[in-house]
């Protein structure tokens, strides 16, 4: 008999689903503060959750017997991912459950917008009939530019199509070849689109690259009276700029789900009559709701009575033993693909993994999806892309992928190796394991090396001379950065040269200007692994 405890409310039909198994038992404990959750965790097998319960390190080094926890939802970032790893615990989500309902609502909060609804309605109700307060504008005929289209981009441009709108769409990650609508203008282009959209949506994840990517330089490149609507995350537009800018009149209205800080308390945005709210209801519809429960609910009765794995975002589907093996060049081979994908920008075309030495005599599938899925995470978000979905999510890009094996005596005798073939040019990758776990990066395209893909990564290209890394070491001194590894690698002399730096906390991105500002240094990027 399998226990599964169910911390968050889900739906009724997948509650039922696992009752009906009569292999498992099913308890349904909700709101439970931290310290009784980790004190019964370790009676059950599986145990789902929403977005309320944390899973934290605490409580899963309690579980002893926990096999699987199922997430009714996208993010995973209320679970210690790297706790459950080291225990071998499947953390799954359910990625697809609210691609339509974020579809929708976003199109209701553009109409709300655009037809002032909210701010009739609130009229009507204080018995005031005023229409000439609530102009609105028509959609037929207008641009509108979509900031990423992956799934929930591509529902919106296909429903707004229907008003008789053009439709920009600027994603730097898919290429031209993936686009089956040549009714959209696909680009890699951002300033195209945010200067011809009289309406811009944002549906990307929050990552560092588009913390603040509508922000005061954009505003400045649009139209006179454009319309910003985010469903997407909070953060991605920046809520200063887009006060001024309201303020300003140079934006005509905003529609707003997410927020920089949730709930928004005191935002200024609150306080004008230009902007539309809503409490982050994105995924609030029965069917999502009902949609994830379900799918949660069968993905963790499939993995407790050994069917298959579905949706996991920490691991392929392999037996005990093979994996124990394989894991650490499964975290080696997402690794390489997380690097490619924050160091080298641009729409990618294909992807080679090439293998070498002791690892080819396993499975090499499993390796594959999760570089694939280390190399989309930076540009999906995480928790949308798993080892499951990573291939389809690919094809869905225009990306192919390769996969190869040699025996022959390279620089290395045990090695992965990611090639990958973007519409700049081509980045190669290499990774090998010192002993059995330790993962080193040790070439990246004609540098050889020795870096530790882990934590925080200052990635710097300069020219070799004498005083960079004395340059570097001063700069990330004084505002108090501790190097924890670095490591240097050139071709020739007084050529060109890499200088790696592991920290031992986070860096600033005033840091990472300050240091590009060096006449030396040609480029310098923050990674995380």
């Amino acid at each position: 008999m399998f226990k599964i405890l169910v911390s968050d409310a889900i739906e009724d039909k997948g509650l039922a689903l696992l009752k009906a198994e009569k292999e498992i038992q099913v308890d349904v404990k909700t709101k439970l503060p931290p310290d009784e959750l980790k004190s019964i965790i370790g009676d059950y097998d599986a145990l789902l959750v929403r977005s309320a319960t944390k899973v934290t390190k605490e409580i899963i080094q309690a579980a002893k017997k926990l096999k699987v926890i199922g997430r009714a939802g996208v993010g995973v970032d209320n679970v210690d991912l790297e706790t459950a790893t080291k225990q071998g615990i499947i953390v799954m989500n359910t990625p697809e459950g609210n691609t339509i309902s974020t579809c929708e609502h976003t199109i209701s909060m553009l109409l709300s917008l655009n037809r002032n609804i909210p701010q009739a309605h609130a009229a009507v109700r204080a018995k005031e009939w005023k229409r000439d307060r609530f102009m609105g504008a028509e959609l037929a005929g207008k641009t509108l530019g979509i900031i990423g289209f992956g799934r929930i981009g591509r529902e919106v441009a296909k429903r707004l199509q229907s008003f008789g709108m053009r439709i920009l769409a600027y994603d730097p990650f898919i290429s031209a070849n993936a686009m089956t609508d040549p009714s959209v203008e696909l680009t890699n282009d951002l300033d195209a689109v945010i200067s011809q959209a009289d309406y811009i949506t944002v549906h990307t994840p929050l990552t560092r690259e588009t913390q603040h990517l509508i922000n005061d330089k954009a505003f400045q490149k649009m139209k006179n009276g454009v319309r910003i609507v985010n469903c997407a995350r909070g953060g991605i537009v920046d809520e200063k700029a887009l006060y001024d800018a309201i303020k300003s009149g140079k934006v005509k209205g905003a529609a707003l789900d997410v927020f920089e800080k949730e709930p928004p308390g005191e935002n200024p945005l609150l306080t004008l009559d230009q902007v539309v709210v809503s409490p982050h209801l994105g995924a609030s519809t029965e069917e999502a709701q009902e949609n994830v429960s379900v799918a949660v609910a069968k993905q963790v009765v499939d993995v407790l009575l050994g069917r298959e794995i579905r949706n996991a975002v920490n691991m392929p589907s392999l037996d005990t033993k093979t994996l124990n093996i394989l894991r650490p060049w499964i975290n080696l081979a997402e690794k390489l693909g997380s690097m490619h994908t924050q160091l080298f920008e641009g729409s990618i075309k294909t992807a080679t993994l090439k293998y070498s030495g002791e690892v080819t005599q396993f499975p090499l599938a499993p390796l594959t999806l999760a570089a694939i899925k280390g190399l989309l995470t930076p540009i999906c978000g995480e928790g949308v892309v798993n080892y499951v979905n990573a291939p389809v999510i690919a094809r869905e890009r225009g990306i192919t992928i390769n996969e190869s094996k040699t025996s022959h005596l390279e620089d290395f005798a045990n090695f992965i190796s990611l090639e990958v073939t973007l519409a700049s040019g081509s980045h190669t990758i290499t990774g090998t394991l010192f002993g059995k776990t330790d993962s080193r990066i040790v070439k990246i395209d004609e540098f050889f090396l020795d870096a530790v893909p882990k934590g925080n990564i200052i990635f710097i290209a300069n020219e070799d001379k004498p005083g960079v890394v004395g340059e570097v070491g001063t700069i990330l001194g004084k505002n108090n950065i501790n190097i924890a590894e670095m490591t240097l690698g050139r071709k020739e002399a007084h050529t060109s040269a890499i200088t790696v730096i592991n920290t031992d906390s986070d860096v600033p991105h005033t840091v990472i200007e300050q240091i590009k500002k060096s006449p030396k240094i040609i480029d310098c990027k923050l990674l995380k692994l």
